[in-house]
């Protein structure tokens, strides 16, 4: 089956290219465009796909906004934010309101189809880029969210430590290695405190684990 795409970009030469990008992978298929955040909730709700390309800046409503508007609305589409900015404020906020990626467009078409791909099977991308951002801002956090914690009981002692080392950046074969299972139980462990949690991905149980102080910025 086909990878259905929208994209979302207030600049048409921009959607057009990553149009013809797209459209010569034999398993993707760009379903809808969007000039601004507007459109871009409406083709969602209307087509469905499996990922949104957002970009952050648009007019009307902006990237952001839709992001949170479609992750509230409970679609199973997931956003992955494409941005010439890399500015603290939008990558940390965009990952709070429900993105499954953020990758800049300076990246190449085989990073951009390589985090469509990786993105589809329940994982998450972040610019490696940028990732060092996302941490600096969760530095800056102020004390944990306590009415967070609560929801760590519902963990077993081995999906809390899942939990931690996925905060570290550990994949799925380096969780395996480190607790000495088979890497199919590494990601049942993940599925496991992904549902447990009612979190869309792995780099939204990063969010949680550093705003509830399970971890925090050094610990790894």
């Amino acid at each position: 089956m086909s990878i259905r795409v929208v994209i979302a970009d207030d600049q048409s030469m921009v959607r057009a290219g990553f149009r013809s990008l797209l459209q010569a992978e034999p398993d993707i298929d760009v379903v809808a465009e969007a000039a601004d955040g507007e459109q871009a909730i409406d083709a969602v709700r209307r087509f469905k796909p499996d990922i949104a390309l957002m970009d952050i800046r648009m007019p009307n409503v902006d990237g952001l906004e839709a992001t949170r508007r479609i992750v509230e609305a409970g679609s199973a589409t997931r956003i992955l934010i494409l941005t010439t900015f890399d500015l603290d404020e939008y990558v940390y906020e965009g990952l709070r309101v429900g993105a499954s990626g953020f990758l800049l467009k300076d990246a190449s078409p085989e990073q951009l189809i390589a985090a469509i791909h990786v993105i589809t099977e329940g994982e998450a991308v972040l610019a490696p880029s940028v990732t060092r951002r996302v941490v600096e801002a969760f530095a800056r956090l102020p004390a944990p969210q306590e009415e967070l914690r609560p929801a760590l009981g519902m963990l077993t002692a081995r999906e809390r430590e899942v939990l931690e080392l996925m905060a570290t950046g550990c994949s799925n074969s380096e969780l395996a290695d480190t607790l000495v299972v088979s890497e199919a139980t590494a990601k049942t462990h993940v599925r496991n405190v992904l549902a447990k949690l009612g979190l869309r991905d792995r780099v939204h149980a990063v969010v949680f684990a550093y705003e509830c102080g399970l971890v925090r910025p050094g610990a790894g």
